[in-house]
């Protein structure tokens, strides 16, 4: 079964309000609406979020992208175990206040990287893209030297550390897959971009809370059966991030969650069919509609409020067949 999210601001706004009047009661925490790239979440700041939602009759569901994850973490460099304990502590804090999912990535220094924002869609909207090309345009070292085994040393080493946390505390992790999931990006390394990558993952630490955000765009850019991947991966979806591209990992553009070349209905028949529990899926990366001045692109309200209304469509389609 999956459940419907939207992203939400930390406070009190009319987006809360029009999330409600959607039937939707799921809420997901990311900087892009806190206006930040916080990372440094203690007891008390978690503690006054969840008691404002639940105040309005919102679950925070799913902390993502804002999480206490360094560097020197992704890349394996010295001071590292300082900062998973800060990371465990996280873990532990949330599992208290009652989030139980924490989406994170092992992106290394870029991380979701679009070339775009402007690209004209349907009826005037605008959605973001990436050219490989352009993003290369210029010969640019990298700012630090890291290897491929370097990277997969250090995720292993994190999630044999952090994973038994998690289970203490009660909360899932979704690892998100690399945005886009190339080999590289200005030479430096990319790993989590396969489903062969992600099995590698889940194989290090075999547990129900080392799992998958089930990002269907990124998976989509890497050329696999949609349907078929959510099934092979089913009970470790922690997570799902539902919107789909036109074209692959090298060049892309985003498209209306219904204009897409994935089947979006198959694909919700396979979510229906394969998750465990209640998983939260929210739109992401949303057209910019009429009125909107795309100073946020992907993340404005108009174009969730539309994705939500389609796979609560595609839902109710999905369970009565």
């Amino acid at each position: 079964m999956v459940d419907p999210a939207l992203i939400l601001p930390p406070t009190p706004d009319e987006r809360w309000q029009l999330a409600k009047q959607m039937g939707v009661t799921k809420a997901v925490i990311h900087p892009l609406e806190i206006g930040d790239d916080r990372t440094d979440w203690s007891y008390d700041d978690l503690l006054l979020l969840t008691n404002w939602f639940e105040e309005a009759g919102i679950e925070v569901s799913v902390i993502e992208g804002s999480v206490p994850i360094t560097q020197r973490v992704r890349l394996g460099r010295e001071g590292r175990d300082e900062d998973i304990e800060e990371f465990k502590q996280f873990l532990r804090d949330c599992g208290r206040v009652g989030i139980p999912v924490v989406c994170y990535d092992w992106m290394a220094g870029i991380r979701w990287a679009r070339t775009e924002a402007h690209v004209e869609s349907r009826g005037g909207s605008y959605v973001t893209a990436y050219t490989n090309d352009r993003m290369h345009a210029d010969e640019q070292d990298a700012p630090f030297d890291v290897s491929r085994e370097e990277l997969w040393e250090a995720i292993e080493y994190f999630l044999n550390e952090v994973v038994p946390v998690a289970e203490e505390a009660g909360v899932k992790l979704g690892l998100h897959p690399d945005d886009p999931p190339r080999e590289s990006v200005r030479g430096i390394p990319r790993i989590i971009n396969s489903p062969e990558a992600y099995q590698r993952v889940l194989d290090c630490y075999e547990s129900e809370h080392n799992g998958v955000t089930f990002c269907q765009g990124n998976f989509a850019a890497m050329g696999v059966d949609v349907p078929e991947t959510i099934r092979r991966f089913g009970d470790r979806i922690n997570f799902i991030h539902f919107r789909d591209v036109e074209g692959d990992a090298d060049d892309f553009v985003e498209t209306w969650h219904d204009e897409g070349p994935t089947d979006m209905l198959a694909a919700m028949r396979a979510y229906e069919e394969a998750v465990d529990d209640d998983v939260v899926m929210r739109p992401d990366h949303v057209p910019t509609m009429a009125g909107e001045d795309n100073s946020n692109p992907g993340y404005h309200t108009k174009g969730r409020l539309f994705a939500i209304g389609y796979m609560r469509g595609l839902r109710e389609q999905a369970l009565q067949e």
